[in-house]
């Protein structure tokens, strides 16, 4: 896979950064791009739902280091964050569903690991912290694009631990000064997504069921709508939040997607023809079977991303035909 663009204007060498749950999905995304521009790098898992598979393209780096440890225990955050300029906090129990089953569990990682991440960082003297928010948090709030100021009832533990998150970060900033800045992403996909969790994001639940040749499953009746992100931009997000100079932007929460709003029927057919021009052979007749609605759902989900464009300098470069083909042709 490529490097990303430079996404940072002065040179990240000598400047050290932690990113928690770095053997995620997304944070191993980010830990490679701080590692290919001459940062020193840790990462803090617990391997919960990372995969060591995600760190071996990062082994090779000398200024690479693994701390595994959990979140939900203060003196692993402590320890982790010692001697950190910047924290990227990507660590987190994801899914809807799951918090739905579980929240107890989704309330320890999320809410308790949050505040202990925000503790250490204030205690150890980091410059700056950014976080994963999610776009779950705008709940019932029925008004289209997705703007940050509109935030409705959360309707899962996951978006109430997310919205926890964002009040947590808003009020140690105003008390200690911190400076600390939030990511709502929506719908983020791309290379290293696990499809075989029960909890897998659509992308690549779709994508391995047609690589099968089998029928995926849509929950409801797939009229419902996803603003789908590219995972080139959740890093550019992350990195322009770290070293943004606008003083607006300590303390806020910024949507981070493209604007743009795909059913998960039209998703379906997107990601057939991105893999029949990838090669794969794919019945005609093959279409998803559907499944009831899962509780917490969102039905209508679109990103106003003015504020991050304007704060942080965020434009996103690959949409989600782009994206779906890059995805596709790094699975061959």
């Amino acid at each position: 896979m490529s490097p990303e663009p430079l996404y940072h204007s002065a040179p990240l060498n000598g400047l050290s950064f932690l990113v928690t749950g770095g053997a995620g999905f997304i944070g191993s995304h980010l830990a490679h791009y701080l590692l290919e521009h001459g940062a020193q790098v840790r990462v803090m898992d617990n391997l919960s739902t990372g995969s060591r598979n995600n760190l071996e393209s990062l082994q090779r780096f000398d200024r690479f280091e693994f701390f595994f440890g959990d979140i939900r225990s203060r003196d692993d955050c402590l320890r982790a964050c010692m001697g950190m300029h910047y924290v990227f906090h990507q660590a987190a129990l994801p899914s809807v569903s799951r918090s739905v089953e579980d929240p107890q569990t989704t309330h320890e990682v999320n809410c308790d690991g949050f505040f202990h991440m925000l503790q250490a960082a204030r205690a150890q003297g980091v410059r700056r912290m950014v976080y994963a928010s999610s776009s779950s948090v705008y709940g019932d709030h029925p008004a289209l694009p997705k703007r940050e100021g509109d935030t409705g009832m959360p309707l899962s533990p996951y978006a109430a631990s997310k919205r926890t998150n964002e009040l947590y970060a808003a009020a140690f900033v105003r008390n200690y000064g911190m400076e600390v800045i939030g990511l709502r992403y929506f719908n983020v996909f791309g290379p290293r997504q696990d499809p075989h969790s029960p909890y897998a994001a659509v992308i690549p639940r779709f994508v391995a069921a047609l690589r099968n040749g089998q029928p995926p499953v849509i929950y409801g009746d797939g009229q419902q709508t996803r603003d789908f992100t590219y995972i080139s931009n959740a890093i550019q997000a992350n990195i322009r939040a770290a070293f943004t100079r606008e003083e607006q932007a300590i303390g806020q929460v910024f949507n981070v997607a493209c604007g743009e709003a795909h059913s998960v029927l039209d998703l379906f057919h997107c990601i057939k023809a991105a893999m029949r021009s990838n090669g794969k052979a794919l019945a005609e007749d093959l279409q998803p079977q559907h499944a009831p609605p899962r509780a917490g759902d969102i039905r209508h989900s679109q990103a106003d991303i003015s504020l991050a464009q304007r704060w942080l300098g965020y434009q996103p470069t690959v949409m989600l035909q782009e994206g779906l083909q890059r995805l596709i042709a790094s699975l061959q």
